[in-house]
């Protein structure tokens, strides 16, 4: 079979700035410029994002939301620093750390939201 991996997956969010600033600040994305939206990009990967002013035609019969997302991004270091910046930043932790088990097996968690509530996780190996 052909080697498959993860491309993007669409996230909405309800003002461009506020969640433009959370991506870039506290997750490290790219803020790439797409038509009158953007996209947040993490290395190869991304974020194609639905917001205000963007028209999406979605396949799914039920568009993607502000705040119904829940996605879990690899931090590449201890999970103590992953939860320092968090606060430095001035995002709540919901829960964590906890052990979780990810794509590359048993790992350590913290988990927080976005500016629209979507459920983040940060998992470390």
């Amino acid at each position: 079979m052909t080697r498959v991996s993860f491309d993007h997956c669409v996230i909405a969010v309800s003002d461009w700035a506020r969640s433009n600033a959370f991506y870039r600040d506290v997750v490290g994305a790219e803020i790439v410029e797409r038509g009158a939206g953007y996209a947040y990009r993490l290395g190869e990967q991304q974020f194609n994002v639905h917001g205000p002013g963007v028209e999406a035609t979605p396949v799914a019969g039920d568009p993607v939301r502000p705040g119904n997302s829940d996605l879990c991004l690899r931090w590449h270091g201890p999970i103590e620093d992953a939860v320092e910046h968090l606060r430095s930043a001035g995002v709540a932790i919901e829960l964590g750390p906890v052990e979780r088990h990810g794509a590359v097996g048993a790992g350590t968690s913290v988990y927080f939201r976005d500016p629209d509530g979507s459920l983040l996780e940060f998992i470390t190996y």
